[in-house]
């Protein structure tokens, strides 16, 4: 069975000649489902570089990207949006939702853009709030919500559309220490019990603890 994700080889340089610097350099490894991969370096070590290339937000300059055993990174930039809508959940450090929106609507508007069934988009949506412990402040807006509300909608907000892939950037950076450890405990669940392949960048030691395998990056190059 081939990897669930997978990227071989794969660099992003920036600028030419003598101001030219490697963000990532050479990199290769491979995720598979039901595990969660942790990406750890200090900052600018090139981690979220890294994870876009690997959610096919950034092109790398050179190297492969392969998502269920298909080359992804030579696709044109029309047919990238797809790829990202049918195998990829994104979570983000600052959550990203919709203020004017409250958390059901804002699982919901990704239901809609991810084209799923129109018929039922609410109770999909609360569907996937209750997978994440959150069905009960549903109808509250992000400014009502904690921090791990918010990050929690995030979550319910990435498994729309059921992608077999999650990146997430700094998931517990905005949250205090248990909040934290609760969210990256959600991220382990959805892997075992819902067969994901989860990438999570991160400066977080709570993570090493309920990651499945670990890598460290450090000047754009995984180290051993």
């Amino acid at each position: 069975m081939s990897p669930a994700l997978e990227v071989k080889e794969v660099s992003k340089i920036y600028g030419k000649g003598e101001n030219k610097v490697a963000a990532v350099d050479s990199v290769s490894l491979a995720l598979n489902q039901r595990e969660v991969l942790l990406i750890m370096g200090p900052s600018g070590s090139g981690k979220t570089t890294l994870l876009s290339m690997m959610g096919c937000i950034l092109r790398p300059t050179s190297g492969e990207v392969l998502i269920a055993g298909k080359l992804v990174s030579m696709l044109s930039e029309d047919k990238l949006p797809d790829i990202r809508k049918h195998y990829l959940g994104f979570v983000f450090q600052s959550f990203n939702l919709f203020p004017s929106l409250t958390a059901v609507e804002n699982v919901e508007l990704v239901l809609r853009l991810k084209g799923c069934n129109k018929e039922n988009l609410k109770a999909q949506a609360m569907g996937l709030l209750d997978r994440v412990g959150l069905v009960k402040r549903a109808h509250l807006y992000p400014m009502d919500l904690s921090g791990g509300e918010k990050q929690r909608t995030a979550f319910a907000r990435a498994l729309a559309g059921d992608p077999p892939l999650i990146l997430a950037d700094e998931p517990t950076a905005n949250l205090d220490s248990k909040t934290g450890r609760d969210v990256l405990m959600l991220l382990r669940a959805l892997a075992e019990e819902s067969a994901k392949a989860i990438a999570i960048v991160s400066h977080d030691p709570k993570a090493e603890e309920l990651a499945h395998r670990v890598v460290f990056l450090e000047d754009g190059r995984l180290k051993a």
